[in-house]
């Protein structure tokens, strides 16, 4: 989603009998299991005993969607200040933390939800559900929280105005809309968030937060009877208010001509995009245009992709296509870089758009488009965790069975529903594009009407069949290091596998080879990123397409990225498909084919990415931050280089570079293959054993030493103009590494000053208190290299430019503070009680658990060493803290410190 925030509000608990919220079972498809309350209440559960950890997520089916006059942006608003507290959850930022959650609050059009994931224990599961059991009808909602979260909320709404093409997609969107509220940005305008009184603020949480209106919905491990009881215990004796919901009931009428906006602000990269009017999710031309928009702006065989990008008048293509409840809107934008013309690109992605007519959809990519989508939705019904929250988006649209038969419409979709879907929705008078065109004659429009018996559509929905529950996994460190089989394969790789029954057989595995030293890969610009950017581009054969395809196929996808010498490739599966999919990323690892097309294309799209940073204040704090601290020669593998001297490289490397780079550094080196999932260990060693046996490289590995140097204490700002949000970034050189005995203790201070959920030093005074910031933290990065023992401290903020010196004084004072007086025993013990709960989740994680892996293979470590560090976590005293404090944190006048926004001193 596009505005993700946090919030709270008031209303009276009502009581009743127990039996009021009486459970009564619904239906279930695919182990999603619904039942229902007297009082209305909507509950979903879908246990996963492979998931250590548990989401429960609550929808609260109101949305932008249902604001009225002078509330554009309530909803939004409303869901930060549920986040103020109850009188059961005073501070509800500061128990997110304890219990090492990781949490959020989202609004959308149709829709708002909250969620908490957390460590599988009857103790969290009964600390959530009765959290969002008071918060729905027990938010304080209070005027001296609004007083402060109205400016946060306004912060948020301005770091949005910093982004071109969010301003751009807004303003599209707005003109295309004459009276429905799809045309308002979620986010609001700035007058309602700053004007908004307190009681119709009330009135709106009164209004829409209550059981009837709401779908609570709770996945991972847990027992569903004892939950059930738990829910009807917390749930149940909260009633309705007396008056009935009446939903929204504006109709947009059909478009009668095409439109047509221009934004003129300060940037570099140009933007051309389309909007075209589309039925609601739950219509079946729904799916259809799913297949259209997959057709157009997949990468590499989409027709825009190929008009534009191929062709080099752009540099990408990309779109949005929401589900929701009312008829929507396709959003389709591209790129142009300065020095192509806009308007050609324009001209070409109408002609393409305009051209199903002539040139209907084909089998051939009616397959692809299908391929691709069903991939994408079945690797996400096979991750509970992140199904718990995504269900939101249909509950919003009107039910969640409806992302079961999505998935069924697109898999039985027919060539003739798509293209009478393209043919009938892509077409100029239902497009919004910039300017209006008067004419004698009017041409064809289409009206879409709603969705009409949604109840008919989803009752009786059986699903197919569902993909179990999986295993209980322990994620103790010694359960952890006992089932972890481990070793060195002949060819030299070496490997780390857990075999683990996971809900959807998925497999998650990583593998990386490192080759060259300081001196030889030394002057390489960017040939190593653009070498692995070429790895799925084509192989000797197969080309691009045949691998899109094969991966679609297969359900599976692999990623590339590098840094220097060093290559990583992350490989997503499930059992039945894995081998086949390692088979294939050797291939591209072994025989890329190195097309200088294209090589050109992806040149084109670093360079516009450049371009669209420049005037970027986060990006331009981040590099400037990294610059000044740069300690390495010009040329050196870890110098950091200017975007000038980056967009030169760039510019400057070419296929055969490509094709040496690739000679000289591409081979096994020091290489590590982890894999967790439900996975058979000896058909991957054999698979890795054949296909990289005589895979060498000629340059040998050599760590990068990066040792420990003091940061500067220089404080610049950089302008920005016309940039409506400012961002703060510092950094402070800390010498230690994740074996020095002060870690733990440094790690805790960082989490007080500046981690947590909305709970720290920085975020009660700069955000809770003062209402400067949306966003404002630190974090402590630690070294894991005893020889260099180089670790850094971070601290960061986004705010309007025009609380620039407020924003520093408080920084400067809650430091300083922070020296002097240290640190409390609460602080202390929620902040390692949430420190180690947050660990626990991360070790559930198997994308997460698989790094841990990677790094104990290649540093020499077992669990013992992440389980040491949270015994002596564990022991930590405050005045271990404090002195830590003391020795490492520094006055903010120390740090190294870039401000970039629009000051206006």
């Amino acid at each position: 989603m596009y505005y993700k925030v946090v919030l709270f509000l008031f209303i009276g608990v009502f009581t009743g009998n127990l039996a009021q919220g009486q459970l009564k079972k619904v239906t279930s498809v695919e182990g999603i299991t619904e039942y229902k309350m007297d009082n209305g209440l909507t509950v979903l559960l879908f246990p996963d005993n492979s998931s250590q950890t548990i989401t429960v997520n609550i929808t609260y089916k109101v949305g932008s969607r249902n604001e009225g006059y002078g509330e554009k942006g309530m909803a939004h608003l409303l869901e930060h200040m549920a986040f103020k507290g109850t009188p059961n959850h005073p501070n509800i930022p500061q128990e997110l933390t304890t219990h090492g959650a990781r949490p959020n609050g989202t609004t959308w059009y149709d829709r708002t939800n909250y969620f908490e994931t957390f460590n599988a224990t009857d103790e969290n599961l009964d600390w959530a559900l009765d959290l969002e059991a008071d918060r729905m009808v027990n938010s304080f909602i209070a005027k001296k929280d609004l007083d402060s979260e109205f400016s946060v909320v306004r912060n948020e709404f301005e770091s949005g105005e910093n982004n071109p093409s969010r301003v751009l997609r807004q303003q599209v969107t707005n003109a295309a809309y004459l009276w429905h509220n799809y045309g308002k940005s979620t986010i609001g305008n700035r007058s309602d968030i700053e004007r908004v009184p307190i009681e119709n603020l009330k009135a709106f949480y009164k209004k829409y937060y209550r059981p009837d209106n709401a779908v609570l919905m709770v996945t991972g491990k847990f027992d569903p009877e004892k939950t059930l009881e738990l829910i009807q215990k917390k749930f149940g004796e909260i009633t309705n208010p007396g008056a009935p919901l009446v939903d929204s009931y504006t109709v947009e009428p059909a478009q009668d001509g095409e439109k047509r906006v221009n934004v003129d602000r300060i940037g570099d990269l140009q933007l051309v995009s389309a909007l075209y009017h589309t039925p609601s999710g739950s219509d079946e031309d729904y799916a259809a245009m799913s297949i259209v928009e997959d057709v157009l702006t997949d990468a590499p065989s989409g027709r825009l992709y190929k008009a534009l990008v191929d062709s080099q008048k752009a540099s990408s293509v990309s779109s949005a296509f929401f589900f929701l409840k009312e008829p929507g809107f396709l959003y389709i934008e591209v790129e142009v870089p300065s020095d192509k013309d806009a308007d050609e690109a324009e001209k070409t992605m109408k002609e393409t758009l305009n051209g199903f007519k002539s040139k209907p959809v084909t089998q051939e990519e009616l397959d692809r488009a299908k391929a691709n989508l069903l991939k994408q939705i079945d690797q996400i019904f096979r991750n509970s965790g992140y199904l718990g929250t995504y269900m939101s988006e249909f509950i919003g649209a009107g039910d969640w069975r409806l992302a079961f038969i999505q998935r069924d419409r697109i898999e039985n979709m027919t060539l003739d529903k798509v293209n009478a879907a393209a043919q009938k929705y892509l077409i100029p008078t239902n497009r919004t594009i910039g300017r209006f065109h008067p004419t004698k004659t009017p041409a064809e429009t289409v009206f879409i009407p709603h969705t009409e018996n949604l109840a008919a559509l989803v009752d009786n929905y059986k699903g197919k069949e569902a993909m179990g529950t999986g295993e209980a996994f322990d994620v103790g460190y010694d359960a952890i290091e006992k089932r972890l089989e481990k070793g060195k394969l002949p060819n030299g790789i070496a490997y780390g596998l857990i075999e683990k029954n996971n809900r959807g057989n998925t497999v998650s595995m990583s593998f990386s080879i490192r080759n060259g030293d300081a001196k030889s890969l030394t002057n390489q610009g960017m040939l190593p990123s653009l070498t692995a950017a070429m790895l799925n581009k084509g192989t000797k054969s197969k080309t691009r397409q045949q691998i899109e395809d094969e991966l679609s196929k297969l359900k599976s996808s692999v990623y590339f990225s590098a840094r220097n010498g060093n290559v990583y490739a992350s490989v997503n599966s499930t059992e039945e498909n894995l081998i086949p999919t390692l088979s294939l990323m050797a291939d591209m690892l072994k025989n890329p084919s190195f097309e200088s097309s294209e090589l050109e294309k992806i040149k084109t799209a670093m360079l516009a990415s450049i371009e669209n940073n420049k005037t970027d204040p986060q990006y331009l704090a981040s590099y400037r931050l990294r610059i000044i601290n740069n300690h390495f020669p010009k040329g050196h593998p870890l110098y950091t280089m200017t975007l000038a001297e980056q967009a030169d490289a760039i510019k400057a490397t070419t296929i055969q570079g490509v094709k040496s780079f690739y000679s000289e550094f591409y081979g096994l080196g020091k290489s590590i293959l982890v894999g967790i999932g439900t996975l058979k260990s000896d058909g991957i060693k054999s698979l890795m054993e054949k296909e990289f046996k005589d895979f060498q490289s000629k340059s040998p590995y050599q760590r990068l030493a990066d040792p420990y140097v003091p940061n500067k204490d220089v404080h610049e700002d950089i302008l920005t103009p016309d940039k409506k949000n400012a961002f703060t970034l510092g950094n402070l050189g800390v010498e230690m590494s994740q074996d020095s005995p002060d870690y733990p203790a440094l790690n805790i201070a960082s989490t007080i000053l500046g981690g947590g959920f909305l709970n720290s030093r920085f975020a009660d005074r700069l955000r809770q208190k003062d209402g400067v910031s949306y966003g404002v933290g630190a974090q402590l990065s630690a070294g894991s290299e005893k020889e260099d023992k180089n670790s850094t401290l971070f601290l960061y903020a986004i705010y309007n430019p025009d609380n620039y010196d407020k924003v520093q004084s408080d920084f400067a004072e809650e430091l300083d503070r922070f020296i002097k007086d240290g640190i409390t025993e609460e602080e202390l013990k929620n902040a390692v009680n949430g420190w180690v709960q947050e660990e626990s989740v991360s070790r559930a994680k198997d994308n997460e658990l698989a790094s841990t892996i990677n790094n104990n293979l290649y540093y020499g470590r077992t669990m013992d060493f992440q389980k040491a560090l949270e015994e002596k976590t564990k022991k930590l005293t405050v005045d271990d803290v404090n002195k830590a404090i003391k020795k490492y944190i520094k006055p903010y006048k120390e740090w190294t410190v870039v401000n970039a926004g629009d000051f206006k001193k």
